[in-house]
Formats: C-alpha cells, structure tokens, sequence
C-alpha cells in the first residue's frame, strides 16, 4: 500500500518533549508509527490527514466550576474504582490561563463553588491544555476527541478498572506498565512495538497510554465509543465537554 493511503487515526499523550502520538493506519494493521512533536497543532496538520485523534488533554473549559468539577470528569471516575485518582479535577478557563501557581488557585477558587484550589499536578498540565484550547473549535470536534488512558484500559479490560498502578510514589512500576501492554497486544498491538525504547523526552508510560488512546480512537471512527457523560454539556466557546471510551 502506497504511504499515505488508508484510513489513519492517533492516539496521543503529553509527555516532556511535547506530544508522543501511536499512529496506525486501519486499512493496514501492520502500519503503525510513533512519534513526538513539540506542538499539538503538529498532530492535527499530520500527513496523511488523521480521520481521527483521541487525545489525552482536557477539552472544554466552563466559565465556572461546580462541584466534583466537569461533568468528564466524574463520569470518568464512577467506572475506575482504584484507578480513580488519575483523573485531575480541571478548574475553569481562567485559572487555566494564569502561569503561576498561587495566582491560578486564586482564579480557580473565585471561580468555583464550592471554591476549591488547584492541584500541582493540574497546574503542570496547563500549557498544554492551553494549547490545545487555543486551536480548538467546535468544528474540529468531528476529529479531535478528549479521552483518558485509565478509562482507555478500563473499556479494553472489559469495563474493569486495571488491577495494578502505572506508578507507585510517583515512579514508573513495571509491573503495572507490563499489564497495560499485555493488554494492548491481546487487542492486536505489537510487542515489540509497545516494548521499543520510547524516543528522548517520552517515558514508557506516554508510549503504552498513546497506544491505548489510539484503539479509542480506532472505536470513535467506528462507531463504538460513547462519551462520558452520554448528556454532555458545551462550555461558553461551544466545546464539547466529553471523555470518550
């Protein structure tokens, strides 16, 4: 098959380098790539043109933020159980703009009810949802769709939450990661591809979590994915605001 024919979708994760996306082409089981690009606008200008990317980022951002925060958010945690605190509570759009921390819980707790401040490990996400808020449009939607690693795994393994962490007091655990992989390659994924040492600025944990990501992305473009919660909502700029697994 010539390069560049058939049907691709991603799946993509942040990671320190930027953006770490397994990308595979539908039509030709066999042809999957990897790579790592400093800018999300890197993956949605892709060629061959990607029908679908499932990424791991926020999407939608409300003015305000009630309790629990986005409704994704909680729809997500109701079905991982152990797992649940992986999902980050994200504050509103503008907390989400501000660069430094204590300005951001200030933003984040005005703009809250009941207040609440913001994680450090949300904070360090920022940028990148900023990123990906700043291209965003409704009409992008039809191929940009906001997923999660942990309910990825979770909708593989049958709707169970995965019985092992991937990290253990912030450190990768290999036992946890080599479960992940396993299951991948029992939904068709490559061995040696899943177990290739992950390219500079991309941990084993970015490359397994893009790999799931992208059989969302595979069951979106099919057909087979709902978004959680089913009756989401959109935030003041039209954006969908919605997991999908």
């Amino acid at each position: 098959m010539p390069d560049g024919a058939g049907t691709w979708v991603a799946g993509v994760d942040g990671c320190k380098a930027g953006w770490v996306a397994v990308i595979r082409n539908l039509d030709a089981p066999t042809d999957l790539k990897l790579i790592v690009v400093p800018t999300f606008e890197d993956i949605v200008g892709y060629t061959p043109q990607l029908s679908t990317i499932a990424v791991d980022m926020p999407i939608g951002l409300p003015d305000r933020m009630g309790p629990g925060g986005r409704g994704p958010e909680k729809a997500a945690r109701k079905h991982l159980g152990m797992r649940q605190s992986s999902v980050f509570t994200v504050p509103s759009r503008a907390a989400v703009y501000e660069d430094d921390y204590v300005t951001a819980c200030d933003t984040a707790l005005a703009t809250s009810d009941p207040p609440k401040k913001v994680s450090k490990q949300c904070f360090f996400l920022f940028p990148k949802i900023r990123e990906i808020d700043t291209l965003m449009t409704p009409e992008l939607e039809v191929r940009v769709h906001e997923v999660h690693p942990e309910l990825a795994f979770w909708r593989l393994n049958g709707e169970a939450e995965m019985s092992l962490p991937k990290k253990v007091k912030s450190r990768a655990n290999p036992a946890g990661l080599d479960q992940r992989r396993d299951l991948l390659v029992s939904k068709g994924l490559p061995k040696d591809f899943l177990d290739q040492a992950p390219p500079r600025g991309c941990g084993r944990d970015d490359l397994l979590d893009a790999a799931a990501n992208s059989l969302i992305a595979e069951r979106i473009l099919l057909g087979e994915a709902e978004p959680f919660p089913k009756d989401f909502r959109r935030d003041e700029r039209g954006l969908r605001m919605a997991i999908w697994a």
